[in-house]
């Protein structure tokens, strides 16, 4: 499963969710792209204020922040 991991730099939220998605990454196929909200300027539009955000491509839903172990598995399911 393809997953675009909308973050950024110095972000203490972003390692927690870095953290879940380690948990998981052994029950799940995951390929993650980080992506960096402010190296594009309709991203951080969309997406500064809200990182992190999950974005499954095939559905192209979001998981944002605040999301437990749980909600993550439910999201990846």
């Amino acid at each position: 499963m393809q997953l675009y991991f909308y973050t950024g730099k110095q972000c203490h939220l972003c390692e927690l969710a870095q953290a879940l998605l380690d948990q998981v990454k052994s029950s799940y196929d995951l390929n993650v792209t980080k992506v960096d909200v402010k190296s594009d300027t309709q991203l951080f539009h969309l997406y500064g204020a809200r990182i992190p955000v999950l974005k499954r491509m095939d559905t192209q839903a979001e998981l944002g922040w605040p999301f437990d172990l749980t909600q993550l598995q439910e999201f990846l399911d």
